[in-house]
């Protein structure tokens, strides 16, 4: 650390300083007796003004002011998997052994534990070329994951030397390349994005087990969702039940200002978790970034950086990733208070003039690509998102919208009524990309384009006749909408809803969701055509086998559901 100058002003998370050396914008600087942690985030003449990543109460003027002559980074290496960090990388687990329960101000820890020996296997030898990005090396990190070890984005050239298969520790030198040392890990600039060959077409989905995402709404291997609701709707029991079935190898859980009880729970239950691809625990594949309500609020604007970043570093090795963010209205509420701070003119609500943006920067990290070693990988963006009251024109909401191509939006009257997941049709939409549509129909079914927007069709009509009968009555509609109305029901039954508790239906795959939603669709279709030949709606939607279309979606195989099509046929005179 080098020291520039001292403290001027304080406000809140917000601190200047007189700086008598030279200072970069985006450097890490260290501030007061305790050395607290920030970030130089604006320059005037020969003053700084950082953001304070911890509690900032007794720094005074006169205070010092050092900088540490470098951008804020992060350590990639073995031994994140199964770790809990805060906003800036530091482990609490580890913290709190030293410590105890309650984190002492400036205090400082290396995220990845330097004690601990890995078995290292070299994967190159002694006067070969590695390009950057190459794997030169592996580690077991868990006993579901191999840890590449990744020559950095910044070196290439010939190995010099490379160590034999043996226990080392992360910063124990391994290989020299190009007239460098590297070392199990390196560190990265949180703001940059990691560099690949090529970006990938969105052509395949990321498949979520849950019928009304994956059918109605999908989201593309690569993609960045939207997930708004108010307050109870069920955002983080949604984004628990995708860090489990979603198809993902690693996935990176950042709490972003939520509550802090929530997060316990989540500690607490998530090592009890069996993993369903490979039988471990769950959290052997599972990183936390935990930035709750009651942490520095200035630490959350860089939590969710710090996640993607390392979601970036296990693409690079050819994994599948998924970073689910709970939730970006709190991370916005940080910029909104640091901004106030250092005086801006507000926008809309009090936000920063420059929200669009800094949401733009954190969802095109997002994407599906070739990696510099030629592997494929991919990081998939979910945020969650909680407006004021329920407020979908807000503007995170609503800059949201621009940047995603998935938008899943969850109903409070969903919610009440226990219809999970309680995910609003008429408010949710997905692009569908062409490649990906291909995907379906040879994975899942031919013809499910089509299929999938008769669903949303019905379902928009079913509202709309939904909304006219409580209006006028039931009984003042025409047989043949009655029985839509009707059959909407079935399918909201039979397909949205989806038990998380029952292991038969938790996880559905794509072919099973497109019999399921097939046999619904046929169902409408006969009994339609049973309409124009004189029967009603009451005697159709009264069938047994519209009992046993409600209850195929916990206990019928892909077989049984196509045999229920044919009962159809009988039961409607077709």
């Amino acid at each position: 650390m080098t020291s520039l100058g001292s403290i001027t002003r304080v406000s809140g998370a917000v601190v200047e300083a007189d700086c008598r050396g030279a200072v970069a914008l985006g450097e890490v600087v260290r501030v007061g007796a305790e050395r607290l942690l920030g970030e130089v985030i604006a320059l005037r003449g020969g003053v700084a003004t950082a953001q304070i990543y911890e509690e900032t109460d007794g720094l005074a003027a006169g205070d010092p002011f050092e900088a540490a002559g470098e951008p804020l980074l992060v350590e990639l290496g073995p031994g994140l998997l199964g770790q809990v960090f805060d906003g800036v990388q530091r482990p609490l687990d580890r913290l709190a052994a030293a410590q105890g329960d309650f984190l002492r101000r400036g205090a400082v820890s290396p995220a990845l534990d330097r004690d601990r020996l890995w078995p290292f296997q070299p994967l190159v030898q002694v006067g070969q070329w590695v390009d950057r990005g190459t794997a030169i090396g592996t580690v077991p990190e868990t006993a579901s994951l191999q840890h590449r070890v990744l020559v950095p984005p910044s070196i290439s050239g010939e190995v010099a030397w490379i160590t034999k298969e043996s226990a080392a520790r992360v910063d124990d030198v391994v290989a020299r390349v190009g007239g460098r040392e590297l070392r199990l890990f390196h560190s990265w600039r949180v703001r940059a994005r990691r560099p690949v060959r090529a970006w990938l077409p969105p052509s395949l989905p990321m498949i979520t087990g849950q019928r009304v995402l994956d059918t109605l709404f999908p989201l593309p291997l690569g993609g960045s969702a939207g997930l708004p609701g108010g307050f109870g709707t069920g955002k983080t029991v949604l984004q628990h039940q995708l860090c489990k079935w979603a198809d993902a190898d690693v996935i990176v859980y950042v709490a972003c200002g939520e509550r802090g009880n929530e997060i316990t729970h989540m500690l607490r239950d998530l090592p009890r978790l069996t993993d369903p691809r490979t039988g471990r625990p769950l959290s052997e594949r599972t990183i936390i970034v935990a930035n709750t309500s009651n942490m520095p609020v200035a630490a959350r604007e860089s939590s969710i950086f710090t996640a993607v970043t390392i979601a970036e570093y296990y693409r690079d090795m050819g994994y599948r990733v998924a970073v689910l963010a709970d939730s970006t209205s709190r991370w916005a509420e940080a910029l909104r208070e640091i901004s106030g701070r250092l005086g801006q003119m507000p926008a809309e609500e009090g936000y920063p003039p420059d929200l669009p943006s800094r949401l733009a920067a954190f969802y095109e990290r997002a994407g599906r690509a070739q990696t510099l070693e030629g592997r494929e990988g991919s990081v998939t963006l979910i945020s969650a998102i909680s407006p004021a009251g329920g407020d979908l024109t807000e503007p995170v909401t609503r800059h949201t919208q621009a940047f995603t191509r998935t938008f899943w939006t969850l109903d409070k009257d969903l919610a009440a009524a226990r219809s999970y997941p309680a995910v609003g049709v008429q408010a949710s939409w997905g692009d569908v990309p062409e490649p990906l549509e291909v995907w379906w129909e040879e994975h899942g079914g031919h013809g499910w384009g089509r299929l999938r927007k008769e669903a949303l069709a019905l379902l928009g009509e079913a509202a709309q006749l939904e909304a006219t009968a409580r209006l006028l009555g039931a009984d003042s509609l025409p047989e043949r909408q009655r029985f839509l109305l009707g059959v909407a029901g079935v399918l909201e039954e039979a397909f949205l809803q989806q038990s998380a508790f029952d292991a038969r239906e938790a996880r559905d795959e794509p072919p099973r969701q497109f019999a399921l939603l097939r046999a619904v669709l046929h169902f409408r279709d006969r009994g339609l055509s049973a309409i124009e030949r004189g029967k009603t709606e009451a005697a159709l939607l009264s069938l047994p086998v519209a009992a046993k279309l409600r209850q195929a979606r916990a206990a019928a195989t892909v077989e049984e559901i196509a045999a229920l099509e044919r009962e159809i046929d009988l039961a409607t005179g077709e």
